[in-house]
């Protein structure tokens, strides 16, 4: 399997998903071009995409989805509460019943080879998921706008050899930052997004010195993180509790731009 973040952040996200059969993108928040451009800097074709995943309804997961899904008339695969709340959007155009498939929590799911798991977030969405994949004995997941975490979670994503986890807020900036107070309570609160500091105490739930694991650190907010903090404050927090092994390997997905290709 191999995933590519094309761009993640608060301003829009879009992860290209892959295996030997199977191309999926998961979100389509950035323009139809900076997908297409996405994908042609890993010699991906955009009318080889069989399946549109979408976590949720905000803009900065769906801004490009109507247009890629008619361009390429791609498959789109979402919960039925958010497949009606980004239908009722103006902006979207229409987009074609035939061309969404209603997915629910926790039913598993065949696209080609890939077995793909939607689970449940808190996120402030009318039916928010993420999702974990699997081909083989290859695991990776995907969880961003996850407000908490739980055991819940932790038990969707455990096994995991690739993650791409939320990291989207250090506390300290966002509380002396310019947003308003009732946005700050937004993103701090259950609904909300993980910081720094409650991504790091997952990512050493999760972590298995058993497994290569790859950790890819996403979502990150322009206003009020950086990279080199998030970076820095999960790989702290791993070294403080001996979580840390030789085959771990940690990065940052790039907030508009496309990342590096990441092989599992």
């Amino acid at each position: 399997m191999k995933l590519c973040s094309i761009a993640s952040g608060s301003s829009g996200n879009c992860i290209f998903v892959g295996s030997e059969q199977t191309n999926l993108l998961v979100d389509a928040g950035i323009s139809a071009k900076k997908i297409e451009y996405g994908l042609d800097r890993i010699d991906i074709k955009p009318d080889t995409i069989q399946g549109i995943l979408i976590t949720h309804e905000h803009s900065d997961h769906i801004s490009g989805l109507g247009v890629m899904a008619r361009r390429y008339h791609i498959p789109i695969y979402a919960t039925y509460e958010t497949a009606m709340a980004f239908r009722a959007s103006k902006y979207l155009g229409k987009i074609s019943d035939e061309l969404i498939n209603y997915i629910e929590p926790d039913k598993t799911f065949m696209i080609n080879d890939i077995s793909i798991e939607p689970f449940s977030t808190s996120h402030d969405a009318a039916n928010p998921v993420c999702y974990t994949m699997q081909v083989d004995n290859n695991k990776l997941g995907i969880a961003t706008d996850l407000g908490k975490y739980d055991d819940y979670i932790l038990s969707k994503l455990g096994g995991s050899d690739l993650l791409l986890i939320e990291a989207n807020h250090d506390i300290n900036m966002l509380m002396v930052g310019k947003y308003p107070y009732y946005l700050k309570q937004r993103i701090l609160g259950e609904r909300g997004h993980l910081s720094n500091d409650s991504s790091a105490e997952l990512i050493c739930k999760l972590m298995d010195k058993n497994k290569h694991q790859q950790i890819i650190l996403a979502h990150l907010s322009k206003e009020n993180n950086y990279d080199e903090l998030a970076y820095e404050t999960v790989l702290c927090e791993l070294d403080r509790l001996g979580t840390l092994s030789s085959d771990f390997k940690l990065s940052v997905a790039r907030r508009d731009a496309p990342s590096d290709l990441v092989m599992i």
